[in-house]
């Protein structure tokens, strides 16, 4: 219980609250989560083509994930995954394996904040998964853990 005293003023004298904290405590999850996502558009920003893409996420968060994609080189990106209670965004960098319609690639993701139950949302996952040079489509799997 936190006791908190409250000046009301010189000629009113003190007055004593008692009000119990409210202590947010952090919680800390182990996930692990794979999204299928699919090429809407490409937009323009800064002189780079980006990849818009939007799917389904299964696993330990599941929920509804947009991305933003650059595939140029190094693969690199933004992303929000919308969930029953609040939002996770946060960005990600990845070394593309090998050519050819289907390549590999792996990295890491930084969740960098959030919305609702995720406001406070932070940390860091193992990035992998797949991109078909043909359709654009995009298979992602994480695994780290997410304080929030």
């Amino acid at each position: 219980m936190v006791i908190a005293a409250i000046l009301l003023g010189p000629s009113s004298g003190f007055a004593l609250a008692l009000r119990p904290a409210r202590a947010e405590i952090a919680r800390v999850v182990s996930a692990t989560d794979t999204a299928n996502l699919r090429y809407k558009k490409t937009v323009h920003k800064n002189g780079r083509a980006l990849l818009l893409e939007e799917g389904t996420a299964r696993g330990t968060l599941p929920g509804n994930m947009t991305a933003s994609l650059d595939v140029e080189g190094v693969f690199s990106g933004t992303f929000t995954l919308h969930l029953h209670d609040g939002t996770i965004t946060g960005s990600g960098t990845a070394k593309p394996h090998g050519s050819g319609v289907y390549e590999s690639f792996g990295g890491k993701l930084t969740v960098t904040g959030g919305t609702g139950r995720y406001r406070n949302a932070h940390g860091q996952a193992g990035l992998y998964g797949t991109f078909n040079r043909h359709s654009y489509a995009l298979v992602v799997q994480t695994t780290g853990k997410l304080t929030y």
